[in-house]
């Protein structure tokens, strides 16, 4: 079964928020992806706590330090896929970097994350030269591999990019780490445009959304919108001032699904 195939044959444009699992504790980002994927969204990334997270900015970075104080190992992140799954059917993409997924090893990591349920993986740091063999190996299990391409990436860089690709393209939609931003960037569609000169895979845009105007400017043009650092600040901020962190993800997310929905509605 290809989840994420038919979620984007469903016919929409898909809402894909980001969490970080064991932030701020593992029952409660268990209770976090479940009131994501009940309160509308498509598909789930979810990121695996790492130490020295290179593309992600200092909100995720903090929630990636909350996880790790908790004990959370990557053992522990299969698992929290493996109970999201047992109770949705939608599509669960982990997040992680190179040294864990080489230190765990591969055909390790790629058959336990398939066997939790697991259908894609994004490893934003790994080498250009190295891609087709993670993706090879992911795909030997079944787990899709989503690479990411950014403005600066170049044509000629794109097109080797994406002959890599199978689940969809990750389109970066400004220069940096992840992070909120006011605007979305104006090369956010060019860089889409770019991607779908040459796969006819779903391209995606994330880094920096923020807004339900932002899902709906971006599902306008983009076969999916990625929320990832609003969702993990929401999140922090809610613990922080004793509230609760899933009624805040669940009423964020119905918020952004309107918006992308309304965005291929006729006007």
């Amino acid at each position: 079964m290809d989840r994420i195939r038919e979620a984007f044959a469903a016919g929409h444009k898909l809402l894909i928020p980001f969490v970080v699992a064991g932030d701020p504790d593992y029952a409660r980002s268990l209770e976090i992806a479940r009131a994501i994927l009940d309160a509308g969204a498509d598909m789930l990334e979810i990121g695996f706590p790492y130490s020295d997270p290179l593309a992600d900015g200092p909100v995720i970075q903090a929630a990636a330090v909350r996880s790790l104080k908790q004990g959370t190992r990557l053992v522990d992140c299969l698992r929290l896929v493996q109970d999201i799954r047992a109770r949705s059917s939608k599509p669960l993409v982990a997040f992680t970097y190179v040294n864990p997924l080489i230190q765990y090893g591969p055909e390790r990591f790629f058959a336990e994350l398939a066997a939790a349920g697991g259908d894609g993986v994004i490893v934003p740091d790994v080498p250009l030269e190295e891609a087709a063999e993670v993706a090879a190996a992911a795909e030997a299990h079944g787990i899709r591999f989503v690479p990411l391409v950014a403005p600066t990436s170049g044509e000629e860089r794109i097109r080797a990019i994406v002959r890599e690709a199978r689940g969809f393209v990750y389109c970066v939609s400004s220069l940096g780490v992840t992070g909120e931003r006011q605007d979305v960037s104006r090369q956010a569609r060019a860089l889409v445009d770019l991607v779908r000169r040459h796969t006819d895979l779903p391209a995606c845009v994330g880094f920096g959304v923020s807004r339900p105007e932002h899902v709906r400017e971006i599902a306008a043009f983009a076969d999916g919108v990625i929320v990832g650092s609003a969702y993990v600040r929401r999140i922090g901020e809610a613990v922080d001032a004793g509230r609760d962190p899933v009624a805040a993800v669940r009423s964020f997310t119905e918020q952004l699904k309107q918006a992308a929905l309304e965005a291929i509605r006729p006007r």
